[in-house]
Order: C-alpha cells, then structure tokens, then sequence
C-alpha cells in the first residue's frame, strides 16, 4: 500500500479502518499521526477486542481523534497515544473513566498536553480552578483531562488566562460552565475551537540544586 493510500486511509478514523490499517501499511511506511512499527503489526482482532472492552467516552474520543488526526503514535491495551497532532504536543486517550464533577458530572478520559511555564506564585490559583488541569514544573507541561477536544481547549485556555493574571480562578470557572453550555448546544467559539496562546518551544525548568 502507498503513503498516501496509509494517510488517507488513516484521516478515515473509524475502528474498523484502523484495523484494516493495521494489517495493510508496510512497517516503515510514513503515515501521518506517527504510527509506530509496533502498532502497524498489531493483529486486528486484538485491536477490535481491547477497543471493545473501553469505557463507551473512551471509544468515542479515540474515534474523534483518529479522525482528525490519523493513528496513534502507539497504543497500549490501556491508552492511545499520539504525538504532536495540531497544537497538542502529545494527546492520550484512556480506556478507563476518572469521574468529574465539574462543571456537569462527565468522564475524563482524554488527555492533552502544551509545553508551558506558569508562574510558580499560580500554582495555587490553577489547582483551585481545576483539579483535571495539572501543571508539571520540571517537565514544562501543562495538560487538561476531559471527554472532548474543546473542553481540553477551554480548560487550557482559561487556564493560560489565570497564569497571566488576566481571571481568578471563580472567574474562570464561570465562565468555563458558560462556554460548555454553548459547546452542548453546537455554539463553538474562540475558546473551545483551539488554543488562543502559542505554547513556548519548552516550558522546562529543572529548579536549582540546594547541595
């Protein structure tokens, strides 16, 4: 099969296409998302088997995400992972739920990550925003766990927002339940269509030794 037949047949992103994927893309064949050797040989069968066993939001945002994004760079019996898709440095999409209550009780099963450096006098102020938004200093990493892509976008956003001293944390949480009710109601906007910053090339910090 071509290149361009692996792409194209990639951008399909349903399961079934995946699968078919899986068997019929040489190893080594570039194809965009980043598949990796190991998970083009995966068997089909164990695909569909080790999908069909995920929580039903995990299914759907792995769909969502093969197909606007091609195959995961890997996948494990317990996530997908694709690295940098659109303005996300790595995406995970996860087989099992974390319950979330906020802003509207949902699953968190999607994972995804920006390069970022927040302002360590923030830190407080972010955890009290979101507990699903977690920011790691010595890696540079700033993520957001929900169901869908524009949640993830929102979170991130409003978050950049808190960091830059621009909201408090009960400002942005408002206005984080005001934007998902116009999401659920098929009113994208600014804030859940993408990100409204650029990340930095790196957000890493490795601290200072003390000895």
């Amino acid at each position: 099969m071509s290149h361009e037949r692996c792409r194209t047949t990639a951008k399909a992103g349903t399961l079934g296409l995946l699968v078919l994927l899986a068997g019929a893309c040489a190893p080594g064949a570039a194809m965009e998302g980043g598949m990796s050797p190991g998970a083009m040989r995966m068997d089909g069968a164990s695909v569909e088997r080790s999908m069909a066993a995920w929580h039903p939001a995990a299914r759907e945002a792995a769909s969502a995400m093969m197909a606007k994004y091609g195959p995961p760079a890997s996948m494990t019996p317990d996530m997908m992972i694709w690295n940098r898709t659109g303005p996300w440095k790595r995406t995970i999409v996860y087989r099992e739920a974390v319950q979330h209550d906020f802003p509207m009780p949902h699953p968190d099963v999607m994972q995804q990550f920006v390069d970022y450096r927040a302002p360590l006098d923030r830190y407080d102020e972010l955890a009290m925003y979101d507990g699903s938004v977690v920011v790691e200093r010595t890696n540079g990493e700033m993520s957001a766990r929900c169901d869908k892509e524009g949640a993830n976008f929102l979170a991130i956003n409003l978050a950049h927002e808190i960091a830059t001293g621009r909201r408090t944390p009960e400002d942005a949480r408002r206005m984080y339940g005001e934007q998902i009710k116009m999401m659920k109601a098929g009113q994208m906007t600014p804030y859940t269509s993408g990100l409204m910053f650029t990340p930095p090339p790196s957000g890493n910090d490795s601290d200072r030794p003390i000895m």
